[in-house]
C-alpha cells in the first residue's frame, strides 16, 4: 500500500507543513510514500503533472491518499491519473462521494441521525421560497444548517444554528450568512439538520460553539481501526461497547475506507453525526500519529 500526500506548495518534494507528521508517521510504520502536487491539479487543471513524482509501476499497486479534502470531480481526475501510473485508490469516485456528500448516504445512516433534507444550489431561488419549503417539516424546532460536506459550526450563531425553523427571517439570515461566506466553496447544495440535544462539554472559547461528547471512528472494510474521541485524542471504554451497535450500519456502508463520526445525546442515546472519506477525515486534535499508522498498517498486513 502507498500512502500519498499533498506536496509543500513551496517545494513539491517536501509535504505540505499540514501533514509533514504524517507523512514521517505513515514512513515509519512501514508504508511506501508519495507527494502529490494538488496546485498543479487544482489550479492549473493538469492530473497528470500532479503525480508526475509518483512513480509508475508494471503490477497494478494499492494506494491511499492522506490530504485536504477533494471535490468529487477533483478526486475523479486524480484517481485516473494515478491509475493511469498503475495506483488504484482504496476507494473509487463513486465510494469517495458516497461518503464525502450526506445525501449519497444518507439511506444509510438515517435510522440513526438527525433528521435531514437537502436542497440543491440550482433550486435555491431569491426569494428563499424553496429554503422555506425545505425547513417546513421541522415546524419550530431548531436546526442547523451546512452544505454536503462542511458547515460553518465555528460560526455558529451566525453561519449554522437557527433556533427555530419556522422564523423565516431569522432562517433567510443565516442561510444567506452561510452561502455568503462559503461561496465558491460550496458543495452542490444547502443540508438543514434537525438540532441534536448532546451532551454538554463546554463551549468553544473562539466560536460560541457547544462542544458535545463525540468520538470519531476509522473503518477499514468494515472493521473499526481506530476509534478516538472527537475534541481530543484517547479512547472511551463505554464507547467501545457501544460501537458494537452499530456494527450492522458500518457494514452497509459503500467504501473501504471512511470515518464514521458518533455523539452522544443529552438523553444517554449515542447517534451518528455524519460519514467522510477516510482518505481526506481529519485526525482529532492531539492524536499520536505513529499509533495511528501503526493501527493502519496492522490492520491492512492482517488483510493480506
Amino acid at each position: 500500500m502507498n500512502l500519498l500526500f499533498p506536496a509543500s506548495p513551496l517545494d513539491e518534494r517536501t509535504p505540505d507543513e499540514s501533514y509533514a507528521n504524517e507523512y514521517e508517521a505513515a514512513k515509519s510504520a512501514g508504508f511506501a510514500v508519495g507527494l502529490i502536487n494538488l496546485e498543479e491539479l487544482l489550479l492549473n487543471d493538469d492530473p497528470a503533472r500532479a503525480v508526475r513524482r509518483i512513480r509508475a509501476t508494471d503490477e497494478p499497486v494499492q494506494a491511499m491518499y492522506r490530504g485536504w479534502m477533494l471535490k468529487p470531480k477533483d478526486y475523479e481526475r486524480l484517481h485516473a491519473a494515478l491509475n493511469s501510473r498503475n495506483l488504484h485508490l482504496i476507494n473509487d469516485p463513486q465510494s469517495y462521494k458516497h461518503t464525502h456528500h450526506l445525501p449519497e448516504s444518507y439511506a444509510k445512516i438515517a435510522s440513526c441521525t438527525p433528521d435531514s433534507v437537502w436542497l440543491p444550489v440550482a433550486e435555491i431561488d431569491s426569494s428563499f421560497e424553496a429554503v422555506h419549503t425545505a425547513v417546513r417539516p421541522f415546524g419550530e424546532n431548531p436546526i442547523i444548517v451546512k452544505d454536503y460536506v462542511k458547515s460553518r459550526k465555528h460560526e455558529w450563531l451566525e453561519a449554522c444554528y437557527i433556533p427555530n425553523a419556522a422564523d423565516r427571517n431569522h432562517v433567510e439570515q443565516v442561510v444567506r450568512l452561510f452561502l455568503e461566506r462559503q461561496g465558491d466553496d460550496l458543495n452542490e447544495g444547502l443540508v438543514f439538520r434537525e438540532f441534536a440535544e448532546l451532551e454538554f462539554l463546554e463551549i468553544h472559547e473562539r466560536s460560541g460553539m457547544p462542544l458535545s461528547r463525540e468520538m470519531r471512528v476509522f473503518v477499514l472494510d468494515g472493521r473499526p481501526v481506530y476509534v478516538s474521541n472527537y475534541w481530543s485524542a484517547g479512547q472511551d471504554q463505554e464507547f467501545e461497547q457501544v460501537l458494537n451497535g452499530f456494527l450492522e450500519v458500518i457494514a452497509s456502508v459503500e467504501s473501504r475506507f471512511f470515518t464514521i463520526d458518533f455523539a452522544k445525546r443529552k438523553n444517554g442515546q449515542w447517534i451518528v453525526l455524519e460519514l467522510g472519506d477516510g482518505q481526506t477525515a481529519g485526525l482529532p486534535d492531539d492524536t499520536d500519529e505513529k499509533i495511528f499508522y501503526d493501527c493502519l498498517y496492522k490492520a491492512l498486513s492482517y488483510e493480506r
